[in-house]
């Protein structure tokens, strides 16, 4: 990059605590009232404020997220509960907008013992289903005598054991894996003595808990997909705010600041300063993942005269005293900027932007046309 300055920024802890806030909130973005607090604290050296304003945010934002897992939770059940037909009443999910830490907090220890019990209701209900199934017809096996001499189990033994058993898959497996476990429970039908039978029971223990593996790990899955998605929700979240916070600077600063349609889903952190005392100017920004931000100076058409290139010695050094000032407005904003790389006024030529050589082509392609059809 050439007549340009190559910077990594970061943000502070209150700016990202705070856009996690107001995101999981589902409020408007920008500062939380306990994170503006804490930029004002830090800027005024008052640290013990910055920390209790720090760890308010913290708690508040932990809370929330934690909100967030059992509103799923409960979406996950009510799901389940569809799906097996059960009458189990579940708690409804909690609104996060204008909810404070302690009324979050509060909740989910209150709805964690409820979703622990409605889960086991829900597995309850699903293992006296099977049983129902199994045992709707009497079996021909149990209760015969087999005159060898072995007593045969009793099937309201047997059905009581069952269900004990059943009841302790986990009520989000899959259908293939209730099917599983319901097919080795099927075969007491046949079980003649108690050993047969107890080795069916045994069959239908390892079922259970190969489905339960199964359906822990795609719990962790979703939970880490979950993750995943929080994090890039946040990205976005926070590469939008450097973006805005880099506009409204210079925005104050006098310059004109012109987005790409694609910025609009934070997708590309480009953007064009322009002031109306430049006609043949403008600078480049791009902002990287938040982290990053590489700003170039070039010219709208070539420079072709000495004037030409003493006002884009001008331009640079008025470009670098305004790149200055933005970030000290960047930095109250909580916006950190470490300049990595600058290259200083005059040391190059400005650099030609593309749109200028596009038109620039399409003259000459113009003229030489003209020149073949004279």
């Amino acid at each position: 990059m050439s007549s340009g300055i190559d910077a990594d920024i970061a943000l502070d802890a209150a700016v990202v605590l705070s856009l996690g806030v107001a995101r999981l909130a589902g409020a408007g973005a920008g500062l939380a009232g306990r994170g503006a607090e804490a930029l004002a604290a830090r800027a005024a050296g008052r640290a013990e404020a910055r920390a209790a304003a720090l760890a308010e945010v913290e708690t508040h934002e932990r809370a929330l997220r934690e909100a967030v897992e059992r509103n799923a939770r409960i979406d996950a059940l009510a799901e389940t509960r569809s799906k097996l037909g059960a009458d189990v009443a579940l708690p409804a999910a909690i609104g996060l907008d204008e909810r404070s830490a302690a009324e979050l907090t509060a909740w989910c220890a209150a709805t964690d013992a409820v979703l622990d019990e409605a889960e086991r209701h829900l597995s309850e209900h699903l293992a006296a289903q099977v049983s129902a199934q199994i045992f709707a017809v009497p079996a021909e096996g149990l209760e015969t005598d087999t005159g060898q001499g072995a007593p045969p189990p009793r099937a309201d033994d047997v059905r009581e054991h069952l269900e004990r058993i059943m009841a302790r898959l986990l009520p989000d497996a899959t259908e293939a894996e209730r099917l599983a476990v319901a097919e080795a429970a099927r075969l007491l039908a046949d079980a003649a003595t108690a050993a047969e039978a107890e080795g069916v029971l045994q069959e239908v223990r390892l079922r259970i808990q190969d489905a339960n593996r199964r359906t822990r790990g795609r719990r962790d899955e979703e939970r880490r997909l979950a993750a995943e998605r929080d994090a890039a929700e946040q990205a976005v979240a926070e590469r939008r705010y450097v973006l805005d916070s880099i506009t409204t600077a210079f925005e104050d600063l006098g310059y004109e600041v012109q987005a790409g349609f694609e910025t609009l889903t934070a997708e590309d952190g480009s953007v064009t300063l322009t002031k109306g005392a430049w006609p043949d100017h403008s600078v480049r920004m791009r902002v990287d993942d938040a982290a990053h931000v590489r700003a170039s100076m070039v010219r709208e058409r070539p420079a072709e005269s000495e004037d030409d290139r003493r006002l884009d010695v001008e331009r640079e050094e008025e470009w670098c005293s305004a790149f200055e000032s933005a970030r000290e407005r960047l930095a109250a904003a909580g916006i950190r900027s470490d300049v990595g790389w600058r290259l200083e006024p005059g040391v190059r030529e400005l650099p030609v932007s593309a749109s200028a050589r596009q038109t620039r082509g399409r003259v000459g392609q113009r003229e030489r046309s003209r020149e073949r059809h004279k």
